[in-house]
């Protein structure tokens, strides 16, 4: 991967995924430590940049509204499948109830009957976490992919770092991040996009088609094939780069 090429000016569309690039990723998803300082560096660049920030995480958009309370950024959660606009207003999937239900229960019996693993509920999607026990990874997608074989087409498998998750199909954090750049304050500014997991990867192609910047997290050297054209190797270096972002020219007080 090459260097990131120094930010001449802050005329941005800045998209950040969470888990990973911004956070630490933690034994469970409600373990993790949102700091302060997070907070204060995320509500000062939305200011910056005129609002052209998102969250853009497989959490859902409740969860990550608890995360940075009492911060409310624009965000698309679910891996695309709900979409917060600047406006505030929270566009979501239809799902069919009863089927959805029936996976939940189904899931739940088979975590309670393999101690280490855990399911988490986001409402339209059902994650099921095997970072406590890794050995139950085979066993873990077995499952998920019986489950989604009697869904039908309505639902597909979304991998990533120890989770297999059930999700509305047709949705992306690719599609999410192509849309809100359709719209203000995020048209007409070069998009950013920073992730560090297969679930990213959707999201760096489309940022590459609008000429932006894609940025992988995680250790330089390694055999992941990535559609991102830059590298940061972790959270601190994130934070870092973050910190280095310009002041906008226009809205400079000096």
């Amino acid at each position: 991967m090459m260097s990131i090429p120094v930010i001449a000016d802050g005329n941005l569309a800045l998209f950040l995924d969470v888990d990973g690039t911004l956070l630490e990723i933690a034994e469970t998803p409600g373990a993790v430590i949102v700091p302060e300082s997070l907070k204060t560096l995320l509500g000062e660049l939305s200011v910056r940049l005129d609002g052209a920030l998102a969250l853009v995480s497989g959490r859902s958009v409740q969860s990550l509204d608890a995360l940075f309370a009492p911060l409310r950024f624009t965000a698309a959660g679910v891996h695309g499948c709900e979409r917060r606009e600047t406006t505030g207003c929270i566009i979501r999937p239809k799902i069919d109830a009863v089927k959805f239900a029936s996976a939940r229960d189904e899931l739940a019996v088979w975590v309670r009957q393999h101690p280490g693993s855990l399911l988490e509920d986001k409402g339209y999607a059902l994650a099921l976490h095997y970072r406590r026990a890794p050995e139950l990874e085979t066993s873990a997608q077995a499952r998920v992919v019986s489950l989604l074989s009697r869904m039908g087409g309505d639902y597909e498998l979304q991998r990533g770092k120890a989770v297999f998750e059930i999700r509305p199909a047709g949705f992306s954090k690719g599609k999410a991040i192509q849309t809100f750049m359709q719209e203000p304050p995020f048209a007409g500014r070069l998009p950013v996009f920073i992730g560090d997991d297969v679930t990213d990867e959707d999201g760096f192609a489309i940022v590459n088609a609008l000429g932006g910047l894609s940025i992988r997290v995680g250790q330089a050297g390694t055999s992941v094939a990535t559609a991102a054209k830059y590298h940061l190797a972790d959270v601190d270096e994130v934070i870092a780069w973050l910190r280095s972002l310009p002041l906008p020219a226009r809205t400079r007080s000096d």
